[in-house]
């Protein structure tokens, strides 16, 4: 959420902002809003003021004997009583009429992200390894996986219906490797704190991250009213929710490996085949909580350790930076890790790392404090996927595969397959 003062201060610089992101002008509006509220709880305020003085002159009043002033003073008092609930009841309605607004204007782009539409408009940063040199004909990964047995979707969709995989055996055992390295590295090697945190939350969270109240349609909801988590960022980033933090104690580095839950609104037709958009689907999640100054500094770090999985895995892959079109909801800026799938013969998203500055924080009211400062500061939180686990799948399913359609298992996932070197046809 954006601060109104700053938005007063920055008309221009707010319609400029949403400009780049394709929207239309806003400031002028909001600051409408705001002066009807400020003008309601001065009105408020107003009332409060008199009658209390109106309560003091009554005292004198009755000193003096002039029953006749105390009487109307008191029909005053009276009426302002009776006067004060509907002036308080316009201010908590224009008061939300405004904090909606506020929540559902997208966060501002740092100056260095690219102008663009879409995704036609995101830029190259850079690539890391090689394409798979092997002459056989490269499969997608719902091929290699109903081939050797593994992967079924017909029992997927008797149980769940459309866009839910079922893995069994070998493959299983893959995912579950996967995940089971990514949290191990993060962890171990890059200093996350690993979390096991609710998969069903409260408005409140949701609200913190931005996810509420202007993507509602893209979740899953209780019949108790609560919410399926997307991703674990909702879980981890609220875990500062209404804290104040010691600014010595930051960064504030948490981890989760979770299943997450997408209703995929809006992508009818899209990647309907296989697994690549599900409504269930593992990930390990990395978020961090920081100071405004250090903000910038951990989006690369972040970054780099999501990049370093990949490299691991010996995956060939490439680094966007979003433009503005396509950038999320609540980020300042966000790099995108698109890894290569011989299958397709194409690189897709399996990692997309975002900072947001203190837009959640505002939201949850999440602040620090420094050492010898009395006033507190909004921390600045960073999010970003460490990997996907389930498109890492796929791309060492496609990258690893043989010319019998066997696959080979990373070097990296060896310690975590029990003795098994290569997924090869159920018997």
């Amino acid at each position: 959420m954006l601060d109104i003062k700053w938005i007063r201060d920055n008309a221009d610089a707010l319609d400029a902002a949403l400009a780049k992101r394709g929207a239309s002008p806003l400031a002028a509006t909001l600051i409408d809003l705001d002066e009807k509220r400020r003008s309601v709880i001065q009105k408020a305020q107003d009332m409060q003021s008199r009658r209390n003085a109106a309560s003091k002159e009554i005292g004198a009043a009755m000193a003096s004997k002039n029953g006749e002033l105390a009487d109307k003073l008191k029909a005053e008092v009276s009426a302002i009583k009776e006067q004060l609930p509907a002036a308080e009841e316009e201010e908590r309605q224009v008061t939300a009429e405004l904090n909606d607004a506020l929540s559902r204007i997208p966060n501002i782009p740092l100056d260095d992200v690219p102008v663009g539409s879409d995704e036609a408009g995101n830029v190259e940063k850079g690539k890391w390894g090689q394409k798979p040199g092997w002459n056989h004909k490269p499969l997608e990964h719902y091929e290699i996986g109903e081939a050797l047995g593994w992967m079924d979707f017909e029992a997927a969709a008797k149980i769940a219906g459309s866009r839910f995989t079922v893995l069994k055996g070998q493959l299983a055992r893959l995912e579950r490797a996967l995940g089971q390295f990514m949290i191990d590295v993060h962890t171990q090697e890059h200093g996350y704190t690993e979390v096991h945190a609710p998969l069903l939350v409260r408005d409140d969270a949701m609200y913190g991250t931005g996810q509420l109240p202007k993507f509602s349609e893209d979740l899953f909801r209780t019949t108790d009213g609560r919410w399926l988590i997307p991703t674990a960022e909702v879980s981890l980033t609220n875990l500062v929710r209404e804290d104040i933090l010691d600014q010595e104690k930051l960064p504030l580095r948490f981890t989760a490996l979770t299943p997450c839950f997408r209703s995929e609104a809006g992508s009818a037709g899209r990647d309907t085949r296989g697994m690549l958009r599900q409504h269930q689907f593992m990930k390990c999640e990395l978020v961090s909580i920081t100071d405004a100054e250090s903000s910038i500094e951990e989006h690369e770090r972040m970054t780099a350790c999501a990049e370093e999985i990949l490299r691991r895995l010996d995956l060939h892959y490439r680094i966007l930076t979003l433009c503005t079109g396509d950038m999320g909801f609540g980020a300042r800026k966000t790099y995108d890790l698109e890894v290569w799938l011989p299958g397709q013969d194409t690189y897709r998203e399996i990692s997309s790392c975002s900072v947001c500055g203190d837009f959640q924080a505002r939201r949850m009211n999440a602040r620090y404090r420094g050492k010898d400062d009395k006033a507190t500061k909004f921390v600045h939180t960073l999010n970003g996927s460490g990997t996907a686990v389930g498109r890492a799948l796929i791309a060492v399913m496609e990258n690893y595969l043989n010319a019998d359609g066997s696959i080979t298992v990373p070097e990296a996932l060896l310690p975590y397959m029990g003795g098994l070197k290569k997924i090869e046809k159920a018997a």
